[in-house]
């Protein structure tokens, strides 16, 4: 189905007609498909409804460069237009992110009852001397490769250099949504996830390599009422890898078993 807010095109999942309902955020690069398992499971029991995010899956993407606070007024327009007054969040990844900084609101017009959060992003790792060093030359390669003279004699030279230093994300990204990434990404909230105030189930990846499982022992001592669950093994995609135990510990802690 598709909605239009704020003059973009959004698609997005609307399952279930239960009293409550459950609102979900996906990740970077990712799109509503990804939570078919969970929806199918909480949609018997909630009124659930999944945006693709803009920018993602077949949403249209922001007209100029978003940062992590476009994306939360996105998400309360969204929630306007929806009807959602009271909610549940199950958010992966930079749903996260969208989901903390939406939880700092100083009036947030809705209300947010519990909250899951999957290898959510949020906390800005710390750089290495390596990565510094990378960075730098990197700044000076794409200022020299810039210039009229190279753009002339090296045509394909600076797009290159940013595929060879770019992350997997940024490199399959189209020229707004890395400038979207760089600003998402650049962004440190962890002085901000001490503001979710409701009961908070953060679910984990032991072997996540995008958003490691400290992240997530970090957002447990931050949160006043949360709670961790590691899933061994799992990787950043563990409601995936593990979608049977991932929908038993989401009845758990929606009451529903």
């Amino acid at each position: 189905m598709f909605i239009e807010i704020d003059g973009l095109r959004i698609n997005y999942v609307c399952a279930g007609e239960g009293e409550k309902c459950v609102l979900l955020l996906h990740g970077w690069g990712a799109d509503i498909t990804l939570f078919n398992n969970v929806i199918n499971y909480l949609s018997p029991h909630f009124r659930v409804i999944a945006p693709d995010l803009p920018g993602f899956g077949n949403s249209d993407e922001p007209k100029t460069p978003w940062d992590v606070d476009d994306y939360v007024n996105f998400t309360v327009s969204f929630c306007k237009k929806m009807d959602i007054e009271s909610c549940y969040i199950i958010a992966h990844s930079f749903g996260g992110r969208i989901t903390i900084k939406l939880m700092s609101q100083n009036e947030l017009p809705l209300s947010v009852e519990k909250i899951v959060l999957t290898g959510s992003a949020g906390i800005r790792p710390k750089q290495s001397a390596k990565s510094i060093l990378k960075t730098k030359c990197y700044k000076i390669g794409k200022r020299i490769l810039s210039t009229a003279p190279f753009r002339k004699v090296m045509p394909d030279a600076l797009e290159n250099l940013r595929k060879k230093n770019g992350s997997a994300d940024y490199n399959a990204a189209s020229p707004v949504m890395r400038q979207c990434l760089v600003k998402v990404v650049n962004e440190d909230l962890t002085e901000l996830i001490q503001n979710i105030n409701v009961p908070t189930l953060l679910i984990w990846g032991e072997k996540d390599d995008a958003t490691p499982l400290s992240d997530g022992r970090l957002m447990e001592r931050l949160i006043p009422d949360a709670g961790l669950v590691v899933f061994e093994s799992g990787g950043h995609y563990a409601f995936l890898e593990q979608s049977g135990r991932f929908c038993r510990i989401l009845g758990s802690f929606f009451d529903l078993n």
